[in-house]
């Protein structure tokens, strides 16, 4: 375990478990409804597309695509490897935080989709007439299910000579839980 230096990529990897870290994170998710996703087809072209998101107490992310979007098709081209980025950016410049996962996504297991339409319409304020054959079948839209194995969020700013670097922490998903 260290403190965030150059030499590793400016990663503290001591306050993993911090509270204060955990609890900003958990702020993080609770507060900004759209997040990021960073993908990337199989000959390597990234892609980032901001969708509106929901979680689980476990941490997975839910979000709802069309199977033809470039996303969706760079998560089948790819095994589903991603990274996601959640945060506000309508704040000025130097005060942003966010947390950031790595991991995998795929579609929803069927059996899953009439619960997990019920977390995003809870996290929506609204319900929309939709069931779970607009997912299903036939349908053009997926809802997409990732589960993080790296999880980081956004650290102090070190001043650096006459310039300031952004750090992260490093978080230990063992004992992040999502906020309820």
């Amino acid at each position: 375990m260290e403190l965030a230096t150059a030499q590793n990529g400016w990663v503290n990897t001591i306050a993993s478990s911090n509270p204060e870290a955990i609890a900003k994170a958990r702020h993080i998710l609770q507060s900004v409804h759209y997040c990021s996703l960073s993908t990337c087809s199989a000959d390597g072209f990234p892609w980032v597309s901001p969708v509106f998101f929901t979680y689980d107490e476990q941490l997975n992310f839910y979000w709802s695509s069309a199977i033809a979007s470039r996303h969706s098709q760079n998560l089948y081209a790819n095994n589903g490897r991603m990274a996601i980025a959640v945060y506000n950016s309508g704040v000025k410049e130097g005060k942003g935080q966010g947390i950031y996962f790595y991991g995998t996504a795929a579609e929803l297991e069927p059996t899953r989709v009439e619960a997990v339409m019920q977390l995003l319409f809870k996290r929506s304020g609204r319900i929309l007439p939709r069931t779970s054959e607009d997912y299903l079948n036939d349908s053009p839209r997926r809802i997409y299910h990732f589960q993080p194995t790296e999880a980081w969020v956004t650290g102090d700013r070190l001043p650096i000579g006459n310039q300031l670097v952004d750090t992260k922490i490093q978080l230990n998903l063992a004992t992040f839980s999502a906020p309820s």
